[in-house]
């Protein structure tokens, strides 16, 4: 499925560009449509489309000055105008194809078809990665997303036992005896594993209380199911015991 944003001053030719994509194949799905301009690149700041439909005559500000403003052009831009001067100046500025009004249903299957070729040979590390994050982001089971050593991870809560910091570094110690090494603090960490589940118990450490077995309230310890023994603080043991 191609995800679209349409960007047309014109609500009637944003409509039937909208008909028509939407009549053509049930490949395509609109996701946004703008008559403002500005609108649109706020929405194109933190969205990312699989293509873009932008008409070149509009007031304020046209398709080329819209096209230098958009700070994420990590997608396909195909350029719709009724005038066929445009033509040139549009591959210039690098849209993948050129559309003119009243647009025609053979040009527009062909300009999918680029589309879709075009995104096949630019499915880069970074587009891969963001399909990867909002895929998790969406999941009704969302994991905990490790981003480690150029590669990310996917964990579920269970599968960690606890962190470790070491001055600018920390470690994930996981249940299979595995470690993950991570060139962030343990503050940073802690923003990426669920509150519910875990519980920065030291300066040093993040513990899964789901993981605990014993706590040795005199010697101020956590046993965890692995039997690795964590430090509970003085600062900490008043909250960690609300937790609990």
């Amino acid at each position: 499925m191609l995800e679209a944003v349409i960007v047309d001053d014109e609500i009637k030719a944003l409509q039937s560009l909208s008909w028509e994509l939407t009549n053509l194949s049930d490949e395509v799905d609109i996701i946004a449509s703008f008559t403002d301009a500005r609108e649109a690149l706020d929405y194109l700041e933190k969205n990312t489309p699989d293509c873009l439909f932008l008409d070149i005559e509009m007031p304020a500000m046209d398709g080329f000055q819209f096209i230098k403003n958009l700070k994420n052009k990590d997608f396909p831009v195909v350029i719709t105008t009724a005038y066929n001067q445009y033509a040139l100046q549009a591959l210039k500025n690098e849209a993948i194809d050129y559309l003119l009004k009243p647009i025609d249903s053979d040009d527009l299957e062909e300009t999918i078809a680029k589309i879709k070729k075009f995104n096949a040979k630019n499915l880069t590390v970074e587009r891969l990665e963001k399909i990867l994050l909002n895929f998790n982001s969406e999941s009704q089971s969302k994991k905990i997303t490790i981003n480690t050593d150029g590669k990310l991870v996917f964990l579920n809560s269970d599968e960690i036992l606890y962190a470790e910091s070491d001055g600018n570094y920390s470690t994930i110690f996981l249940k299979d005896g595995q470690k993950i090494l991570l060139t962030k603090k343990l503050k940073e960490v802690n923003a990426l594993l669920p509150e519910s589940s875990f519980f920065r118990i030291h300066n040093s450490y993040i513990i899964n209380l789901n993981k605990i077995k014993e706590f040795l309230k005199t010697d101020g310890y956590v046993v965890l199911e692995s039997n690795h023994r964590i430090p509970v603080s003085r600062q900490k043991k008043s909250d960690f015991l609300d937790m609990l």
